[in-house]
């Protein structure tokens, strides 16, 4: 059965409302469960009331089955880095005039479609690691409610950081065109706003705190490997995230940067595109998992920057590959993400590949992107695998993705919490 991604969508609401307790018996040729190394052949996942019942076996009577055919069943893909209300664009300029221009009610629509993109390509699951206007609560509480569809979403609302830092949004305007920053719009100078900020985003619903504690690329005037936040800062973020009982992950792609964020306790560090190996045998000791956002590339290598951030961009890219394999080589735990926005949403599976490319094994990418992301987000205890009592969130892919990774850009299937919003390419 062929059926188009929208009427997938359309017909996953219709059996949320009218299907509840319909049972599941899905079939491929063969199965990933997200922990084991070895595909299960065949592949048979039995879903009841929105969890996993069984994998395996024979199938239960009364059940609706679907075979998928020359398949894989995994578990719903898990992508730890996106901004689901934000878009790419290849003219960097007309970037941010789309983003002064757009009112908020624009946003919010174009956030719902990129959304349902990123649902339809397997990824039932997104951290969310900065927003404006509070765009991210708004998406998530639409699609928890049924709404509209999309991923699970955990998010952040303002990346945290310092005055003129890579998560100060007025950063390279005229300095009387906006009102003055502060905490409420995640600009911090102190280790007390550091910890009011924190308070003040999980107030209005983060789910997860983000931090910048180094330049960043896109920036438009500092180095993108700078530090941008004392010692004293970080570990007081991360020291109130953690008594909120919030993760936190800091942006750094410097290596002093991020030996600060460690030293702070920070859970994750996204980017870690100039970390040295004094950097990485602190994350391997401490438990730190890198987010490497390989696919970044995809975006950078095809906007149209100002020269100081065309220089940012190609030296970034030109150090992604050398430092996944040395973190690789150092036994760091890697997790899949992908900084969707700063290139087209939808082609979240590219990276994927791209960590394949670096040295991981296909197994070793899709548990980045499965139960090893799942752990980095703290729901290993209910997404990430396929076994008995996990929600039932199950993505297929043609083919093997064993023996070629990019099939998981080939998704055909797509199962979040029990309801199908995909079937068929």
């Amino acid at each position: 059965m062929k059926t188009t991604p929208l009427v997938c969508c359309l017909l996953s609401f219709l059996a949320a409302l009218y299907g509840q307790d319909r049972v599941y018996a899905i079939k491929a040729a063969r199965l990933f469960d997200g922990v084991n190394d070895r595909l299960m052949e065949p592949g048979l996942v039995v879903v009841s009331k929105g969890k996993i019942e069984s994998v395996g076996g024979a199938v239960p009577a009364g059940a609706t089955t679907i075979d998928l055919g020359d398949a894989t069943l995994l578990p719903g893909f898990i992508d730890a880095h996106t901004h689901l209300s934000m878009e790419f664009n290849p003219d960097y300029n007309a970037h941010i005039l789309d983003a002064l221009r757009r009112p908020v009610t624009e946003q919010a629509i174009r956030a719902t479609s990129n959304a349902r993109i990123t649902l339809l390509a397997g990824f039932t699951t997104v951290r969310d690691v900065g927003s404006s206007d509070f765009l991210d609560v708004g998406l998530r509480n639409a699609i928890n409610a049924g709404v509209v569809p999309g991923p699970r979403m955990l998010v952040a609302i303002h990346g945290l950081g310092s005055t003129g830092g890579h998560c100060d949004e007025t950063d390279g305007f005229r300095s009387d065109l906006f009102r003055r920053t502060g905490p409420e719009q995640g600009v911090i100078n102190s280790a007390d706003e550091a910890r009011f900020a924190v308070r003040f985003n999980i107030k209005y619903g983060a789910d997860v705190i983000k931090t910048c504690a180094s330049g960043g690329v896109l920036s438009p005037t500092d180095d993108v490997d700078a530090p941008q936040l004392t010692q004293a800062e970080l570990t007081a973020l991360v020291e109130e995230a953690h008594a909120l009982r919030r993760k936190a992950a800091a942006h750094a792609h410097g290596a002093e940067s991020a030996k600060r964020a460690i030293r702070a306790g920070i859970d994750s560090i996204e980017h870690g595109t100039f970390l040295d190996d004094e950097a990485l045998r602190m994350m391997h000791d401490r438990g730190v998992f890198l987010v490497p956002t390989l696919t970044t590339r995809v975006g950078l290598r095809s906007t149209k920057f100002p020269p100081l951030v065309q220089a940012k961009a190609e030296r970034a890219v030109a150090q992604q590959d050398i430092m996944v394999r040395r973190a690789l080589a150092l036994g760091v735990r890697i997790a899949l993400g992908t900084d969707a926005a700063v290139y087209p949403h939808g082609q979240n599976a590219t990276e994927f590949a791209l960590m394949a490319a670096d040295g991981m094994t296909p197994v070793q990418s899709l548990k980045a992107g499965t139960s090893v992301a799942a752990e980095l987000l703290g729901l290993d205890d209910k997404v990430g695998a396929l076994k008995p009592g996990m929600l039932a969130d199950i993505v297929a892919v043609a083919g093997d993705p064993v023996a070629n990774i990019k099939a998981t850009s080939d998704v055909i299937f797509v199962m979040k919490d029990g309801t199908i919003f995909r079937n068929g390419r």
